[in-house]
């Protein structure tokens, strides 16, 4: 009986959130499924005309290379450094407060001031111009060239390496200190301790690290749209920007189908990051 009462009263606790995700996610996303097969204009059935249309856009084709091509670099380059870094930390008790709450401040701080950080280095007359000055070279417009793919990739890593580093130093902190011991008796140095022991224990962290960091990536939208508005360089011409032009001009057909391919390739993505995070753990 106590354990009956136990488990609905964990349910209690559950359902409100849950009523939630069904009324405002489920419900809303089963809408846009449903829109994507109409006509904007009339809500004629179209059946898969919309899904052509995209694929067949310039825009979304440049849009999805860029996404893929921004996921790609910035979440293994934001792994590997938050792990460097936490393990780092982690040795360094001393110090390891002071440093984790100064890889948090990026994510206090807000957009807008993050905005007028890149205005006061990457503008035209900006800091850094004003360095090439002094220097006797020319000056760039950064955010209007191939390098506002470089700033873009550094401003992402600079705000979300410090939530990374936090989760990574959780997971270190439940690693028994017994097995460190057990292994430099045995002769083992740092390097064979952190590779048999520290990621092997990290590895069911690892997968929801590479969830949220994959998330994270959709949100870098807001700093770039602010910078450089609607129609930024070519190089940071994101998914996001896609979907704020089609909504403006009431593209909502497009958009839906483009927000269902993106739903599916996120989930697909991550069933196959849970199968292989499964059979790494089972090794």
């Amino acid at each position: 009986m106590k354990t009956y009462r136990k488990k609905w009263q964990g349910v209690s606790f559950v359902l409100p959130s849950f009523i939630g995700v069904i009324a405002f996610v489920l419900f809303p996303f089963l809408d846009v499924i449903r829109r994507s097969f109409l006509s904007a204009v009339n809500n004629k059935w179209m059946w898969l005309d919309n899904y052509k249309t995209i694929f067949q856009n310039e825009a979304y084709k440049l849009a999805v290379r860029n996404t893929l091509k921004f996921t790609g670099i910035c979440i293994p380059l934001l792994f590997v450094l938050s792990l460097f870094v936490a393990t780092i930390l982690f040795r360094q008790s001393k110090w390891v407060h002071g440093m984790k709450s100064a890889f948090l401040l990026p994510m206090a701080i807000p957009v807008a001031s993050v905005v007028l950080v890149w205005n006061i280095f990457f503008d035209y007359n900006g800091m850094l111009n004003g360095l090439l000055h002094i220097l006797g070279r020319d000056a760039v417009d950064w955010m209007n060239t191939r390098y506002a793919f470089t700033i873009l990739v550094g401003s992402y890593l600079w705000k979300n390496i410090g939530y990374n580093i936090i989760l990574w130093l959780a997971g270190m902190a439940c690693i028994p200190t017994s097995q460190y011991e057990a292994a430099r008796v045995d002769g083992a140095g740092k390097w064979k301790c952190f590779w048999y022991i520290t990621l092997p224990n990290l590895f069911p962290s690892m997968y929801m690290i590479a969830v949220l960091s994959l998330l994270n990536s959709f949100k870098v939208f807001r700093e770039v749209y602010l910078v450089a508005g609607d129609y930024p360089h070519d190089s940071i011409y994101m998914m996001q920007h896609l979907m704020n032009n089609w909504f403006r001009d009431l593209g909502l057909d497009k958009m839906a189908a483009a927000a269902v391919i993106n739903a599916l390739a996120i989930l697909v993505l991550m069933i196959v990051l849970r199968r292989v995070w499964k059979a790494e753990e089972s090794i």
